[in-house]
């Protein structure tokens, strides 16, 4: 059990990959809070984890948070505080895209900025609280969701989802670099393109599929357990002598670019 006598913090936890990270953490031993703002998809999560590893049924628990509040971020790291003592492992998970992100001319004022306030501002609050939850512990390890787009741009047009992933890289990056000393690591994770309901409802055409997947090395889209394999190491000490540097999971997209015939 890697993650045996840890407790983590998992934003978005509802669903997708922070679902799946859920329900891996457990399994190694971890005790986690699952925050989101969507009451049921959180009481879902902790029913499935409930049902799948019924020995483990004190070791999860929801939290209502939306990640955009300085005010609900804060609580939510005392409340984890409150019932399992400490806070080892915070993932940074949540985040959104609108449908009216579009092409810079197209991307109006609210989409920009409610994009920044959850994607951005969200990770920045889990970071500043839970920095000074880390200390207490003696130590951890932050993971903050970013995205392949953050490092070569992204060939469809969504400019505040792509900028709000730059600024998590960035940020995570430099915070890594202050904090080494305090036995905190930060990581950056950025995934490629991999299949959860929001990634497929997005992607609802042929030729949707094609645009993501024609510089596809693989030639398929990851799968969310995939990514939630990668979280797990980097949340264990497995990984104890990475951080700043972002570990990149999409399938060799950013290494290279297939020309299609």
């Amino acid at each position: 059990m890697r993650l045996h006598g840890k407790v983590a913090i998992i934003t978005g936890g509802g669903g997708g990959l922070g679902r799946e990270t859920a329900f891996r953490f457990v399994k190694e031993g971890a005790c986690v809070v699952i925050a989101d703002i969507n009451q049921e998809s959180g009481i879902d999560t902790i029913k499935m984890i409930r049902t799948e590893l019924p020995e483990y049924d004190n070791c999860i628990t929801y939290y209502k948070c939306d990640v955009s509040k300085q005010d609900e971020m804060k609580l939510l790291i005392s409340y984890t505080e409150s019932v399992y003592h400490k806070v080892n492992i915070i993932f940074n998970n949540a985040s959104i895209m609108m449908n009216t992100d579009k092409s810079l001319i197209e991307t109006d004022d609210n989409t920009f900025d409610r994009t920044y306030e959850v994607n951005v501002k969200g990770t920045f609050y889990g970071c500043k609280f839970g920095i000074q939850a880390l200390r207490r512990a003696g130590g951890g390890v932050i993971i903050n969701v970013s995205s392949f787009v953050s490092i070569i741009g992204s060939a469809v047009p969504q400019i505040a989802y792509t900028a709000s992933q730059g600024a998590i890289l960035s940020m995570t990056k430099e915070l890594a670099a202050v904090h080494a000393k305090e036995n905190i690591r930060f990581i950056p994770l950025c995934p490629g393109h991999y299949k959860t309901s929001k990634m497929m409802n997005m992607i609802n055409t042929p030729s949707e599929k094609q645009k993501r997947l024609i510089h596809q090395p693989m030639g398929r889209f990851g799968n969310v357990s995939e990514i939630a394999n990668a979280v797990v190491f980097l949340a264990s000490d497995d990984s104890s002598y990475m951080t700043g540097s972002p570990l990149i999971i999409d399938g060799g997209l950013t290494s290279t670019y297939i020309t299609p015939e």
